[in-house]
């Protein structure tokens, strides 16, 4: 991925939790220490790398400090973008069998304070992008909102950079119409949990040098159409497992 750029830096890796005895429970690999060990070569390796994770809260047996651990791991490696589930009791299902069932209310407190711990995160990563410039993969457009979510009847621009996966990730809003199926150079001038904001390019020239950046220009324009993606609201609530 490092030698490569046609390679996005982007990884899911499914950790499903930061705590050594409920991955054994979970029947995992369990060497939490390989993973930070890893991790930090990861990110030494392949600036601005983009992390994705997933993790379960509430899976039998899990205590309060299995579950701070979890915090802890997850406060420590500062993952870009966290899926969070709370267990779900499924009959037939080996975990279904293992004692001490966590009730749903604590499922539900701990799920809380995960990803508002993760909010905090997702938030100061995007905000480090700000007055940086990234290239977008133009999608669609939408009409903007201002503050208060209030339609205001002009057209923005929706994209996505190496940073955001399709369905579960946020957008790059810009301003304006950009051409959609273009790679783009924009600058972030605002952020927030889920998306950042941005400027188009100054010139056509900075424009055209962008095609030769990490993403190349589709040759074949025949699926590429000014669709309209799902309207988009600066403050609207996402699937809040997803950050």
């Amino acid at each position: 991925m490092a030698k490569y750029p046609q390679v996005l830096p982007y990884l899911d890796i499914p950790l499903q939790h930061g705590h050594r005895e409920t991955l054994k429970r979970m029947k995992r690999p369990a060497n939490v220490e390989w993973v930070y060990e890893t991790i930090g070569k990861l990110r030494a390796t392949i600036p601005h790398l983009a992390i994705r994770t997933t993790f379960i809260v509430g899976y039998p047996g899990e205590t309060e400090e299995e579950f701070d651990g979890l915090l802890k791991f997850v406060r420590d490696l500062e993952f870009d973008r966290v899926g969070a589930f709370k267990y779900s009791y499924e009959i037939g299902t080996p975990s279904a069998t293992l004692p001490n069932q966590i009730d749903d209310d604590v499922k539900e407190e701990r799920w809380n304070r995960l990803m508002e711990l993760q909010q905090g995160i997702s938030l100061a990563k995007n905000q480090k992008w700000i007055g940086k410039s990234l290239d977008i993969l133009v999608e669609g457009y939408d009409i903007g909102v201002d503050d208060n979510d209030i339609p205001t009847g002009e057209t923005v621009t929706v994209g996505r950079s190496f940073r955001d996966a399709p369905e579960i990730d946020g957008f790059v809003i810009v301003e304006g119409e950009l051409p959609v199926g273009e790679i783009v150079p924009v600058r972030v001038t605002g952020a927030t949990t889920y998306d950042l904001f941005a400027t188009p390019p100054p010139s056509r020239a900075d424009h055209d040098s962008a095609r030769q950046g990490i993403w190349r220009r589709r040759s074949d324009r025949s699926q590429l159409t000014a669709s309209r993606v799902t309207p988009y609201r600066a403050n609207s609530a996402r699937p809040r497992r997803w950050l």
